[in-house]
């Protein structure tokens, strides 16, 4: 596997960190994950449930898939000790923690904590805001990072302003930056034996999709604003509904894909204006809608599908799901679950010539490799009774409050 080796100690929840640690799980990483028996992670509880039960929620079997679970009360001394002796001893030498700063340094966990135990540790922190500047410490949420990132100062409509989006794009991005930035620490490691703390916020990855308008900004144009930039409602570049209530996409920026939109809706005189039309926006917008809207969907997928045009329907998540490009792609996959049952889940998008993620269990319930940890931790069956006595782990057959 392409990062067999890789021993990684997830203290992460909800979506950002435990999907980073998924895509390292799926690419051949150990991943051990830690998390509360008393503060349990909220994805535990949206349904649908995928066990016989009702105790594992799909949403947290996906997001921790391939990952082994250790219900550890990290406020307990001895949990300390674990953690120490599974770095030390069990070789874990990279950390993906997602708490505020300054609460894993509270437990007796930092970087500096436990570089002194291995310096060549990798210690990545996730958060909201960074381990550094004046909101370091504010609570937040994707919208909250989109909003302070200035992507909602120009993605919406001048009519209603900011709009929704339909993921959080913002936990995504550090998420991904999440996985970049360990893979970069690894490599450096490789090179010179050597550890470092990796700090990742989702507001600065989010921050990095400015990639476009920010840049021009940056170098003296204007500022964008709602409808003026030409991928968020500036141009013809958009969405068009249909007939029967669903939508259109067209996405033709370059001139022969333009024209070849234009031809096909019967409005040639639009091709020298192309995807900007200016000045008569408006009026070539509400020619196309007018167009578009007098046909249902179906005809227009037609219409289109051996024209290089950049126009596709608007998808739901079933139709894409089960579309051919999916299929083909392999965009979903079976995964052994609960029950001797299997799982169908979201598969890892990277494809390799020579290696294949792996998918070897959907999460699994609380606890379920408690015991087995500790084990393999050298302590005695009197030591693991009284951690089992005293809540500092959790079995998965014990009953959590």
């Amino acid at each position: 596997m392409l990062l067999a080796g890789l021993k990684i100690l997830d203290f992460t929840y909800l979506l950002p960190g435990p999907l980073a640690t998924m895509t390292l799980a799926d690419l051949g990483a150990d991943v051990l994950k830690v998390e509360s028996p008393t503060k349990v992670d909220l994805v535990r509880y949206v349904p649908p449930f995928i066990d016989s039960e009702g105790s594992i929620s799909c949403v947290h079997a996906h997001l921790n898939r391939g990952k082994r679970s250790l219900a550890l009360d990290l406020k307990h001394p001895l949990s300390l000790d674990i953690i120490t002796r599974l770095v030390h001893d069990q070789g874990y030498d990279i950390i993906v923690e997602q708490f505020r700063p300054g609460v894993m340094a509270r437990l007796g966990l930092s970087y500096e904590s436990l570089a002194r135990i291995k310096p060549d540790i990798i210690y990545c922190s996730l958060t909201g805001y960074g381990q550094t500047g004046p909101l370091k410490n504010r609570a937040g949420h994707d919208i909250n990072y989109l909003s302070l990132a200035g992507i909602m100062g120009y993605s919406g409509t001048k009519d209603k302003g900011p709009a929704l989006m339909g993921v959080p794009v913002a936990d995504i991005a550090g998420a991904h930056n999440t996985v970049t930035g360990i893979l970069a620490a690894v490599i450096q490691r490789l090179r010179t034996g050597t550890g470092q703390h990796v700090d990742v916020a989702m507001t600065d990855s989010i921050f990095a999709y400015h990639a476009l308008a920010g840049t021009r900004v940056l170098a003296g144009d204007a500022e964008p604003d709602y409808e003026t930039d030409v991928l968020a409602g500036g141009s013809l570049y958009g969405f068009y509904a249909t007939a029967d209530g669903k939508y259109l996409s067209f996405g033709g920026l370059e001139e022969q894909f333009s024209s070849a939109f234009f031809e096909a809706l019967g409005l040639p005189d639009l091709i020298p204006g192309g995807v900007m039309q200016f000045p008569g926006i408006e009026e070539a917008r509400a020619r196309i809608q007018a167009v578009i809207l007098s046909q249902p969907l179906a005809f227009w997928v037609e219409k289109f599908k051996d024209r290089d045009a950049c126009a596709e329907p608007v998808l739901s998540f079933s139709e894409a799901a089960e579309s051919e490009h999916a299929r083909q792609r392999g965009l979903t996959v079976d995964v052994p679950g609960p029950d001797g049952k299997t799982v169908s889940q979201i598969a890892c998008p990277i494809k390799f010539s020579k290696d294949k993620a792996r998918y070897p269990w959907a999460g699994c319930a609380l606890g379920r490799d408690s015991l087995q940890v500790v084990r393999s931790l050298a302590y005695s069956d009197e030591q693991i009774a009284t951690m089992l006595t005293e809540g500092v782990i959790v079995d998965a057959d014990q009953k959590v409050s």
